[in-house]
């Protein structure tokens, strides 16, 4: 009898050290499971993270982009024309309103502290219906406007062209064209202006002189090489007593340069002509 008691203590015992022995080394059990789970809560929270950041960068990217592209014409470089044979320059004249008032408003003419901001036109029939009609509206003006002559193209490209305006009719058309008579103004004003409907063309002033009357398109041959060389010479050393001349210029003056002539009279001296000739130095 006492040793059936003491076996059947024995057997409870190894079973109750088999169970504990099966749960300590479970891997099903709670506590080995624990620590995998918090691994995988660190990936998820980590991986969530990264996300944000990503998406947080992204947003902010692009608000940047957006303000950029938002930003006013004084911030950025203004594109007013975007195909190859129109110009990316800012373009300051409203070309479309103008010739809607005169169809041969074709250019504007801008020089730096002068009253010389007028636009330029040419007549389709007659070359001197500019001396006293308006280039807005054709209207009748004893002034006239800023024109030239159809012995030019209106692209600019010829040799020389020939721009003219009056001078004595107050401070309009070109009387302060005479300002370049002053050789510290014509020191600090190197460049003037025309803008075209698709382009900005910057010319450097070579010199600024009184000359005889001759009408220059009809006494010269440009399409001859040793006249137009010659003429080219003389512009850069003219023979007058009343000139100003600059020596260094951004670009060399040849036969290929194009060079723009502005022309007015010199008041009583019927038989003279003042005239400002720049050279293209930028298209």
């Amino acid at each position: 009898m006492s040793n059936d008691k003491n076996d059947n203590r024995d057997n409870i015992e190894n079973e109750a050290n088999d169970i504990n022995n099966t749960d300590m080394n479970s891997t099903d059990g709670a506590v080995p499971e624990q620590p995998e789970k918090k691994k995988k809560s660190a990936k998820l929270i980590l991986i969530f993270i990264l996300v944000f950041l990503l998406l947080f960068g992204g947003i902010m990217l692009t608000l940047e982009l957006c303000d950029r592209n938002g930003s006013t014409p004084d911030e950025d470089i203004v594109t007013t024309q975007s195909t190859t044979e129109k110009s990316t320059v800012e373009n300051p004249i409203d070309f479309d309103t103008l010739q809607e008032g005169n169809n041969e408003i074709y250019a504007w003419l801008i020089v730096d502290d002068t009253n010389i901001d007028y636009p330029i036109v040419q007549s389709k029939s007659d070359d001197e219906f500019y001396l006293k009609h308006k280039a807005e509206d054709k209207s009748w003006s004893a002034s006239g406007a800023v024109y030239t002559e159809s012995a030019n193209n209106t692209a600019f490209t010829d040799p020389v062209t020939v721009v003219y305006g009056h001078n004595g009719y107050s401070d309009t058309m070109f009387t302060t064209l005479h300002y370049f008579e002053d050789e510290e103004f014509f020191d600090n004003h190197p460049y003037f202006y025309i803008y075209t409907p698709v382009r900005k063309l910057t010319y450097q002033v070579v010199s600024a002189f009184k000359y005889d009357n001759r009408h220059i398109l009809n006494s010269f041959d440009f399409s001859n090489e040793d006249v137009l060389t010659d003429f080219l010479d003389m512009i850069q050393n003219p023979d007058s007593s009343m000139k100003n001349v600059r020596t260094k210029l951004d670009t060399q003056i040849t036969t290929d340069s194009n060079i723009v002539i502005l022309s007015t009279c010199i008041t009583n001296q019927k038989s003279s002509r003042y005239l400002v000739c720049g050279v293209l130095v930028k298209k």
